[in-house]
Formats: C-alpha cells, sequence, structure tokens
C-alpha cells in the first residue's frame, strides 16, 4: 500500500492507494502554516497506513539534488512561511518509510503519461496554468531535472504588440507567466477567468497567442510528443482550439512533423484535478523500487 500527498499552495490531498482504481482513502484540506498541515497529513497516513512508501509532489522550488544537505526542502517560494521547508524529511522521520519527492506538476506529468492522456507516448510535457505557470517533463518514465526542476513558467515571449500590461510576475515582470497566468489576465481584464462574460473571446485569443509563443520555446527545446493542459485557465472555452491555430503559426511549418497537427499532441488532462496526488503514488512507487 503507497502514499502519496499533492502538496499545493492552497490545499494538501493526501491519499492512499496504488492507482486511479485502486484508491482505499483521499483527505483534502487547507494549506496552513508548515507545522500544522505537516501534522494533520501525518495523522492522516496513521489513521490509513501501514504503508510501504509515501510520495510527495510539492509546489516549489524544490531541492530535488540527492547530494545536497537540503534535499527535501522547499527552498525559496513567494508562500508565507514556507520557505526553507524540510517537507520530505518531516514525513520521513515520523513514517520511517522511503519518501519519493518532485514537484506537483512532475507528479501531475507522470501520472498522465502512465494513466492519462500521455499513455503510449515516450515523452511528455505536462502544464498546469492558473496561479502561476507550472512545467514539468516526463522522458521514457522519468521527470527531467537538472541543477533544479524546470522552471517553464519563467521563459521569455515576446510582447504582443496590442499588449501594454507590465507583467505580473515578482521576479522577471513580463515573463510567460507574468504575461499568461490567471492573476495577468485578471489584471488586465478586471476579472477573474469564469468571471469575463463578454470578455472572454478577448481573453482566449491572447491567451492563446501568449501559450502558443511559450510553447514555441518548449517544443523546440523537449521536442515532446505530447504535451498536456492544465489548470484553472485551461478552462476557458475555446481555448484548446485557438492554441492548436496559433501553434501552427509559431511554428512555421518547421520542422513539418504530422504529429504536430493532431488534435491529441495538445490536449487535456484525462485524471482531471486527481493527476497530482495520483502522480505522487507513482513517486512512492518509484521510492519504494530504489530502496
Amino acid at each position: 500500500m503507497l502514499g502519496g500527498i499533492e502538496a499545493g499552495g492552497t490545499k494538501f490531498v493526501c491519499i492512499v492507494g496504488s492507482g486511479p482504481d485502486e484508491v482505499s482513502a483521499v483527505e483534502r484540506f487547507p494549506t496552513e502554516d508548515p507545522a500544522v498541515t505537516i501534522e494533520r497529513a501525518i495523522d492522516f497516513f496513521w489513521r490509513h497506513g501501514p504503508l510501504e512508501s509515501l510520495g510527495v509532489a510539492s509546489f516549489g522550488p524544490l531541492e530535488l539534488r540527492p547530494d545536497s544537505p537540503r534535499y527535501g526542502y522547499i527552498t525559496t517560494t513567494p508562500k508565507p512561511g514556507w520557505s526553507g521547508t524540510d517537507l520530505a524529511g518531516a514525513f520521513g522521520r515520523a513514517l520511517g518509510i522511503p519518501i519519493g519527492w518532485d514537484t506537483d506538476v512532475n507528479g501531475a506529468a507522470l501520472a498522465e503519461w502512465r494513466w492519462g492522456a500521455g499513455r503510449g507516448a515516450r515523452s511528455l510535457v505536462y502544464l498546469t496554468i492558473g496561479t502561476g505557470i507550472g512545467g514539468g517533463a516526463v522522458i521514457d518514465g522519468r521527470p527531467l531535472h537538472g541543477l533544479v526542476h524546470p522552471e517553464m513558467g519563467h521563459v521569455s515571449v515576446p510582447r504582443q504588440p496590442d499588449d501594454p500590461f507590465p507583467g505580473s510576475c515578482p521576479f522577471h515582470g513580463d515573463c510567460w507567466e507574468g504575461l499568461a497566468s490567471g492573476p495577468a489576465l485578471a489584471d488586465r481584464f478586471g476579472r477573474k477567468g469564469e468571471e469575463l462574460g463578454e470578455l472572454t473571446a478577448a481573453a482566449v485569443d491572447l491567451e492563446a497567442r501568449y501559450l502558443a509563443a511559450g510553447l514555441r520555446n518548449v517544443i523546440y527545446v523537449l521536442a515532446p510528443e505530447r504535451i498536456v493542459i492544465g489548470g484553472g485557465i485551461a478552462e476557458l472555452p475555446d481555448l484548446l482550439p485557438a492554441l492548436r491555430r496559433r501553434i501552427g503559426a509559431e511554428l512555421a511549418g518547421y520542422p513539418d512533423l504530422a504529429e504536430q497537427t493532431e488534435d491529441q499532441f495538445i490536449t487535456r488532462p484525462e485524471l482531471g484535478d486527481r493527476a497530482g496526488a495520483l502522480g505522487a503514488l507513482l513517486l512512492a512507487e518509484a521510492a519504494l523500487h530504489q530502496r
């Protein structure tokens, strides 16, 4: 029996099971200060254990290098009170089992690759577009890491000529996240995505242009076979069809691959909001095999 945690900036999702059709317990609760939130998660797993291993798919930034003394830590997050939290270590010490550790978006990417929209693909990129833009990549079943996990939301994209908005990213201003995240749309149009009403068509057009510009970078650098897009902004009506049309213009016939014109090349998650927690189970599975 495996445990998983999707540790999000607004909520924690704790799960016990081994896959989408084999879940024995789930609990969701708000992300409060670290001590309260971690204690509540530990209590959940004590009540629903014993477990063989636990996977934690967390908001970041994270330290993922196993040889680092800060492995398992949330590092310089803008989430108040959480910078420097030894999240993986806290669960390892309390439960005494192997801990798998990665970003929430890499967890979602793993789950969609194994069980969802990425089945059959060797390489997949998962993007979540909401409060920010997060990106994870899975190649042959392994999440992509380097010195740190991918930070796709902070790549540069060209400003659209009809857009004077300065950008909402506190670090870079008009990076991809600063121009195409949920807060960026809300700041421009004065309404959240679900409240756009008659402004929806204009918002979708602008969002599709910025998403296509950012995906051009992702496609040329990583060459994924599948791109899965989740998050609240992905729910905007007709966004994906508009994005598929725009990506063709961005790629401009190069490298002229038929696969990049198919609807499944850029698609929605099949696992919905369960992807992150289910991906945490896969992190637990990997940690058990590495023991």
